[in-house]
């Protein structure tokens, strides 16, 4: 990875992205055996030019800036367009932003085998890349010098290389959320330590070999809104049977998943969201629209004890693979136990001093935060629910 340049907080090239409201900014990246390769930051639109101080002038007066900066990160076959996500950090004080990886989404350019890295650690360029464009860069990364506090999210894949990611970086993030992390083989240890020789052997082979298809398109049923969901995203950024696997891609996440069992020792928070059962059938069942059909979450619950020394584990009753997109009263629970969580592990973080204090009606800090959030999100949330039995869309 190149030695990271002193970038300036204050950034400017940001476009209107594909979602309404929001705003995107392209990450050059060191070109590899494809051509160019990009990541891209997402966030809502700002006043201005990116600064502290436009922040300020974009957010809502009434909602105190808690000196949160949220960053999050997709999955497999994935990219941000979860709204309703960024609207529950940043209309309870925190500014929210997405990153699309290299490959991915925003960031997949034309010849390019999506989603396809040989390792994880690769992405510790787009990742920091990221983040000094939100001011928490490796070269200004000694937390006492920074205004703002720093908490990760990420799902599935994402959550894998997150988790990794934290563990070498671990005095920069305040906190970490896993939804649905992919931290174990959906075979478990065994499976995977079996398999791994064959698939490092074909690796060194032909890396990009297609591997056979397994994603069937039952998950694809259960979101998007032109079958059985109520998520309207790009087909072409998260096709309906996923993206092709290959060789060199699967044995990065084995070792990484090999990694995690050695144990990551990670000592900051670390919340791990993942639904109460998986449906892993080679066939439809109504089921899949209230369970998990891409992941094994026994074993990967059993795993997440190998990520620290804090880890807080919630098994949400009818919560799909992607937790925030499940139906509207089950992500309603998913957002009141994120909130509750924060307040009793995320470290208080006063608003500075040139911002308005908290409200005299609201408890200061984080406790203000989480309260709000926890309410709001989920009276909200059932509100929608009671009324036409669906939320808003993406």
């Amino acid at each position: 990875m190149p030695e990271p340049d002193a970038q300036p907080t204050e950034t400017t090239g940001w476009e209107p992205d594909v979602l309404d409201g929001f705003e995107q900014l392209t990450l050059p990246l060191t070109p590899d055996d494809e051509g160019e390769v990009v990541a891209t930051l997402v966030r809502r639109r700002r006043a201005g030019g990116g600064s502290a101080a436009d922040a300020r002038e974009s957010r809502d007066p009434l909602v105190a800036d808690r000196g949160i900066d949220v960053l999050y990160v997709h999955g497999w076959s994935d990219y941000f367009f979860q709204t309703e996500l960024a609207d529950f950090w940043e209309a309870r004080g925190a500014r929210f932003f997405a990153l699309d990886l290299r490959k991915y989404g925003r960031s997949l350019r034309p010849g390019q085998t999506p989603g396809f890295v040989t390792d994880l650690a690769t992405y510790d360029e787009d990742i920091e890349a990221a983040l000094t464009t939100m001011g928490h860069g490796i070269l200004t990364a000694d937390r006492p010098k920074h205004e703002r506090s720093l908490v990760l999210m990420a799902h599935s894949t994402g959550g894998l290389t997150m988790s990794l990611w934290t563990a070498r970086h671990q005095d920069r993030v305040a906190a970490l959320v896993l939804n649905s992390p992919w931290l174990e083989f959906q075979a478990r240890g065994i499976g995977r330590k079996v398999l791994a020789p064959a698939l490092e052997l074909q690796a060194r082979l032909d890396p990009r070999a297609p591997l056979p298809q397994v994603d069937l398109g039952f998950y694809t049923r259960s979101v998007s809104r032109t079958l059985d969901g109520e998520w309207d995203y790009d087909l072409a950024w998260r096709p309906v049977r996923g993206f092709p696997t290959h060789p060199a891609w699967l044995t990065a996440i084995l070792r990484g998943q090999g990694t995690v069992e050695r144990g990551l020792g990670i000592t900051v928070p670390v919340l791990v969201l993942l639904s109460a059962r998986s449906t892993l059938l080679p066939t439809w069942s109504p089921e899949m629209m209230r369970s998990d059909t891409a992941l094994d979450v026994v074993g990967i619950a059993r795993r997440s004890t190998d990520l620290g020394s804090q880890v807080t584990l919630v098994r949400i009753d009818g919560a799909l693979h992607d937790v925030v997109l499940s139906a509207p009263p089950v992500r309603a629970v998913a957002y009141d136990d994120i909130a509750t969580w924060v307040r009793g592990y995320v470290p208080e973080r006063p608003p500075a001093p040139e911002e308005d204090p908290t409200p005299d009606d609201r408890a200061p800090g984080w406790v203000g935060w989480v309260g709000h959030a926890a309410g709001a999100v989920r009276d909200t949330v059932r509100g929608w629910f009671d009324r036409s039995g669906a939320g808003p869309q993406a």
